[in-house]
C-alpha cells in the first residue's frame, strides 16, 4: 500500500529512523566481540520462586516424555532427539519451545521422571543454545525463558546435583544480564513491559541482586504507569494484553510480599484497574470481545485471574482512555470500538475496526468482529485485521487505516498501523428510552471526504438494539456522488442462524440458546454472505454476515435494529 499523503510519508520514515536506531543497537550487543560483558559473577543460589498461576494438564507432560511438542495448533516428534536440534515448522512453534512455558506441566505431573525430563530438557538448552544463538536469544523470547525458568525452579532444581545447580545459575544470570542490554530492540507495548517484568523477578529470586531490583523496579514503574491506561487498558487496546499482564503481575505481586518488600505502587494499582477491564470485555458466555488482536478466550484462564480479584468490582461502562463503551441492559451486552489506532510502534497486532461492535444476550453471542487466528497464519492475521472483516461500516472496500507496506518498512517496524482516525468523539446518555451511544471517526474523511457516524440504543429491557449508520461530508455537508460506495457490514457468531424471509428488509436469527431475534433495516435490501469466525479455539469455522450496500451521496444515513422476538 502507498502512502498518499506527506504526513503519512513523513511519519514513517522518522518510524523506520527510530526503529533502525534501535535495532543497530541490537546489533552491536549480539556481536561476538560484545557478548563477553554478559558474563559476571553467578548468584550463589535461588531464593525464591515466583508463582506461575497459569493452568496446566499433566497429560502434556506424558507426551513431551515421548517427545512430543505441540505448539501453535502444530506438533512436532523428536524421535529421541532433543527439540532443541529438530528444525521448528514456525516461528511461533519456535517461540513457544525455547520460552519453557510448557514446563508448568510437567510441575503438574509431580513425578520423579517429570523433573528428570525438566531438567534434561533445561541442560539440552543450555548446551546447545546457552552461548548465543540469533533465534532462541530473542529478547523477547528470553524475557518469557526467564520467567519460565524462575517460576519452574522447584521442578528443575530438586535433586539436581551440584553441576548442575551452577549451570542453571550461570545460565539464567547470563540472560538476565543479555536482557538488561538487549531491551532496547523490544518493540513497544506488551514486549517491553514483559521484559521489565521479567527483570524484576530475576532481582527478587536471585541472591544479591539488590542494584538489579531498584534498576527494574524503576523500568517496570515507567513502563506502568505510560502503558497501562488510566481505565485500566493497555495502550495495544488488545483484551488478551490485559489478561497476558494480569497474568504475570499477580506473581510478582506476591513475590514482592514473600521477600518483605513494598511493590511499587504502579504495580499495585495497575491491578487494581485492569481486573474491572477484562470484565469489561466479558460476554455474557464468558468470552471476551474480539477487538485489537483478541483471539479465543481460555475460560480456565479467566476463572483463574478472577480467583485472584479480591474486590470484584463490577465493570465499568465508558472506557474512554482506551476507546471503548459497554452497553448494558436485562441479559444484553453490547461492546463497541470508539477510539483512534494505538500509537503506531504498540499497534502491530490492533485492527482497523472503529465503531465497530459486538452483542450477546445471556450466555449467546450475536454480532461479532471475525477475530485473530493464531500466528502460524500470517495471511490470514492480515485479512483479520481490515475493517471489512469488523461489523462496521466500510467505505470503497477500504480499511479505515493504512497498515505499514513494503519489505523495508515492515522489516524495520513490523506490520503497524501509521495513521487512521484521528478524532473519534463519543456521547452516551441514559433516558427511559434506554442507554444512548452516538460515536464519529473520521478516518475516511481525508481519502474520501466522508465522515462515519453511528448512533445505538440498547433498550431498557435489552431486548432491543435499535442503530441508525449515517455518513456525512466535509463540514458535515452532504457526501459528494464518486467514490462514496458503502457495506454496512454485521458478522454473526457461527452458532447464529440466519433465515431470509420473503421482505428482503428482515432476517430471522435463530440463536443457539433458543432465542429468535430479528434483524430488520426498512428500505435496505440485506444480503446474507459467507464469513469466517476466526478466533474459535479450535480454528476456523464458517459463519455469516448480514450486509447492506448503498451509495452515500444517495443514502445518507441507514436505520437498522436487531430485537428479540416474542417467547
Amino acid at each position: 500500500m502507498s502512502f498518499g499523503s506527506v504526513s503519512d510519508r513523513t511519519r514513517l520514515a522518522g518510524l523506520i529512523a527510530s526503529r533502525g536506531f534501535r535495532n543497530l543497537l541490537g546489533r552491536v550487543y549480539q556481536n561476538p566481540l560484545y557478548r563477553w560483558r554478559f558474563g559476571g559473577a553467578v548468584p550463589e543460589r535461588l531464593v525464591i520462586a515466583p508463582q506461575d498461576i497459569r493452568t496446566s494438564d499433566p497429560t502434556i507432560a506424558a507426551d513431551i516424555y515421548a517427545g512430543l511438542f505441540v505448539f501453535s495448533g502444530q506438533a512436532v516428534e523428536t524421535g529421541g532427539r532433543s527439540p532443541f536440534e529438530v528444525t521448528p515448522p514456525s516461528d511461533a512453534w519456535a517461540r513457544a519451545l525455547h520460552g519453557f512455558g510448557w514446563l508448568r506441566h510437567l510441575r503438574a505431573a509431580d513425578r520423579a521422571i517429570s523433573r528428570s525430563n525438566a531438567r534434561v530438557l533445561v541442560d539440552d538448552w543450555i548446551r546447545l543454545h546457552g552461548v548465543f544463538n540469533a533465534m532462541s536469544w530473542q529478547p523477547e523470547i528470553t524475557a518469557r525463558r526467564i520467567l519460565s525458568w524462575l517460576s519452574q525452579a522447584p521442578l528443575i532444581l530438586e535433586d539436581a546435583d551440584r553441576g548442575f545447580y551452577r549451570r542453571f545459575l550461570k545460565s539464567l544470570s547470563r540472560q538476565v544480564r543479555y536482557l538488561r542490554h538487549a531491551s532496547v530492540m523490544l518493540a513497544d507495548g506488551l514486549p517491553r513491559l514483559q521484559a521489565a517484568i521479567a527483570l524484576t523477578a530475576a532481582g527478587l529470586s536471585m541472591s544479591n541482586q539488590g542494584r538489579l531490583l531498584r534498576q527494574s523496579s524503576r523500568w517496570l514503574d515507567k513502563e506502568l504507569s505510560r502503558q497501562v491506561l488510566a481505565d485500566g487498558g493497555h495502550i495495544s487496546r488488545n483484551p488478551g494484553a490485559i489478561v497476558d499482564l494480569v497474568l504475570d503481575l499477580l506473581p510478582l505481586r506476591q513475590a514482592f510480599g514473600v521477600i518483605g518488600t513494598d511493590p511499587p505502587r504502579s504495580l499495585m494499582t495497575a491491578i487494581d484497574r485492569m481486573m474491572p477491564m477484562i470484565r469489561f470485555f466479558r460476554h455474557g458466555d464468558g468470552a471476551l470481545a474480539h477487538f485489537n488482536g483478541m483471539g479465543a478466550t481460555r475460560s480456565d484462564i479467566i476463572a483463574t485471574i478472577f480467583a485472584h480479584d479480591d474486590a470484584r468490582g463490577s465493570p465499568v461502562l465508558n472506557a474512554p482512555h482506551s476507546g471503548y463503551q459497554r452497553l448494558q441492559a436485562g441479559e444484553a451486552v453490547v461492546i463497541v470500538d470508539t477510539g483512534p489506532p494505538p500509537p503506531p510502534l504498540a499497534s502491530a497486532g490492533a485492527h482497523a475496526g472503529c465503531l465497530s461492535f459486538e452483542m450477546s444476550t445471556a450466555a449467546a453471542q450475536i454480532v461479532v468482529n471475525c477475530g485473530v487466528p493464531p500466528e502460524t497464519q500470517p495471511d490470514w492475521r492480515l485479512v483479520a485485521r481490515a475493517t471489512a472483516a469488523h461489523s462496521t461500516a466500510v467505505l470503497n472496500d477500504t480499511s479505515s487505516c493504512h497498515f505499514v507496506a513494503g519489505r523495508l518498512a515492515t522489516r524495520w517496524l513490523g506490520p503497524i498501523i501509521v495513521s487512521g482516525p484521528h478524532e473519534v468523539t463519543v456521547s452516551r446518555e441514559d433516558s427511559h428510552h434506554g442507554e444512548t451511544l452516538v460515536a464519529a471517526h473520521d478516518g475516511y474523511l481525508t481519502r474520501f471526504g466522508i465522515r462515519h457516524e453511528r448512533r445505538m440504543v440498547l433498550a431498557p429491557d435489552g431486548r432491543r438494539l435499535a442503530g441508525i449508520d449515517a455518513f456525512h461530508g466535509s463540514g458535515g455537508g452532504t457526501v459528494r456522488g464518486g467514490r462514496d460506495a458503502f457495506a454496512i457490514r454485521f458478522h454473526l457468531h457461527p452458532t447464529v442462524e440466519a433465515r431470509p424471509t420473503s421482505e428482503r428488509d428482515v432476517v430471522v436469527l435463530i440463536l443457539d440458546n433458543g432465542e429468535t431475534w430479528h434483524f430488520s433495516s426498512p428500505g435496505s435490501a440485506i444480503e446474507i454472505e459467507e464469513s469466517v469466525f476466526l478466533s474459535d479455539i479450535h480454528g476456523h469455522r464458517r459463519s455469516s454476515q448480514l450486509v447492506i450496500h448503498g451509495k452515500a451521496s444517495q443514502r445518507s444515513s441507514v436505520a437498522w435494529s436487531l430485537y428479540r422476538v416474542a417467547d
